[in-house]
């Protein structure tokens, strides 16, 4: 039902919480989508060890993220605003980004890949303390079941034009360069930037508005509430469990974007239009998906999301075999079914949020967040991670800068499989769990 009892949010706060997606979108997609192959193809680090540097830095926020969102209630309650850790993430986010991309190759493969897992976790840690209270704020800035849903999904699209720019131009600029060394610090000085500034732009205007919920009983938060929701709350755990497979199946697809364009396609460029036909339906479906969760409500928008990017990426496996221009359809079909799956979870969250507030007595707002957080955080990471593991048992050979390996076919083979089966089968697991969510 419309919330015609609850004022619609102005324009201003909407653009300033949608701008926050230009930070979470940028250094969210482009390590999912370069760093495995900077590891691999720049750095020459083997394919299993590569699968542990971008792995281990997000198994790190699965503890710290939670403890983020206590001290973000707490600083909330004291303060009325979340703005502290968000300009701290923002400002920290630059110089960790840049640095990752910054190997010295005259080290070697092995303190390469030390240099990059030091300071990837050191650029997590920043960007979970701007995401987690970010995350927490639609329950804050409004009470409201589909304002919430206008909000997500202004954030969405914003976040999907972000996407779209970052993951096409970010790979240009680094092709730009013979050096890939060279090019992959320019592409990274220059995301950076964009990541902070959206990160800025959104703790100014948006954050600043927000207001914790009132707070009844205990004062404390602690970490430990977000575990102890998870243990309780059905919504909540359903809700998390899915979007995390969910977070997961997407970032394989990301992951495996640019050695299906090398290996499968012959084509290094093709990478931008793949990128190109995955996100770039969310700028035109995000209307019909907003219309969809108000009338059949965000659940079954939802399970319908889910099962269009399962059976397009089932389709997908035929990549196994072969390739063609019907690669790309296939790609934008589950592009729109990937934009339903990033709005419609996010948008149920302040719900979520609201019913174990009150069932707790106090706000827990940036506990859930944090616990949250840290589930997409580890499912974005780990989906490159599993990719890579898929490449080393199929028998992927890395490369340098210098020099490009030719792969077998059994390896090409589980290219296209890692791209297009593995994801299928997180997204039938994580419709599974979604049925299990009861209805409001």
């Amino acid at each position: 039902m419309p919330d015609t009892r609850v004022p619609r949010l102005p324009r201003r706060v909407v653009a300033g919480y949608a701008a926050g997606s230009v930070g979470t979108g940028g250094f969210g997609v482009l390590p999912g989508l370069v760093l495995a192959y900077y590891l691999t193809d720049t750095l020459g680090v083997a394919a299993l060890v590569a699968s542990i540097v971008v792995v281990v830095p997000k198994a790190v926020d699965v503890i710290v993220n939670p403890v983020i969102g206590a001290i973000s209630d707490r600083q909330a309650r004291a303060t009325g605003t979340r703005t502290r850790l968000m300009w701290i993430g923002a400002a920290a986010i630059a110089p960790t980004f840049v640095l990752t991309f910054a190997a010295p190759t005259s080290f070697g493969p092995a303190a390469a890949a030390v240099w990059v897992l030091v300071l990837f976790t050191a650029g997590a840690l920043a960007y979970a303390c701007f995401q987690v209270p970010y995350i927490a704020l639609p329950a804050e800035l409004t009470a409201g079941y589909d304002e919430r849903t206008r909000l997500i999904s202004v954030r969405i699209a914003v976040l999907a034009l972000t996407i779209l720019v970052v993951g096409a131009g970010a790979p240009a600029i680094r092709d730009a360069f013979d050096d890939a060394a060279v090019g992959y610090l320019a592409m990274a000085v220059t995301a950076a930037l964009l990541i902070a500034a959206g990160m800025s732009v959104s703790t100014s205007l948006a954050a600043t508005r927000a207001r914790p919920l009132p707070t009844v009983a205990d004062p404390r938060t602690h970490h430990r509430d977000a575990f102890t929701a998870f243990r309780t709350s059905t919504h909540y755990r359903v809700l998390l469990i899915v979007y995390v497979l969910q977070a997961l199946a997407s970032a394989v697809m990301l992951a495996g974007a640019q050695y299906l364009a090398t290996y499968v396609l012959d084509d290094s460029g093709a990478l931008t239009y793949l990128f190109a036909a995955l996100v770039g339906p969310a700028l035109l479906v995000m209307p019909v998906w907003m219309r969809v969760g108000t009338r059949y409500g965000k659940r079954a928008a939802l399970l319908a999301a889910s099962v269009l990017f399962g059976l397009a990426a089932l389709g997908l496996t035929g990549a196994m075999v072969g390739s063609g221009p019907w690669i790309f359809a296939l790609v934008a079909l589950a592009g729109v079914g990937y934009a339903g799956m990033q709005t419609f979870p996010l948008a149920m969250l302040p719900d979520v949020i609201d019913e174990v507030s009150a069932a707790r007595g106090r706000d827990q707002g940036g506990a859930l967040s944090g616990l949250w957080t840290a589930g997409e955080t580890f499912g974005l990471a780990l989906g490159p991670g599993a990719y890579l593991l898929v490449l080393a048992a199929t028998g992927f050979v890395s490369s340098t800068g210098d020099e490009t390996h030719a792969q077998t076919d059994v390896a090409v083979a589980g290219i296209a499989a890692g791209f297009s089966l593995l994801p299928a089968v997180l997204i039938a697991v994580s419709i599974l769990v979604l049925l299990r969510y009861e209805r409001n």
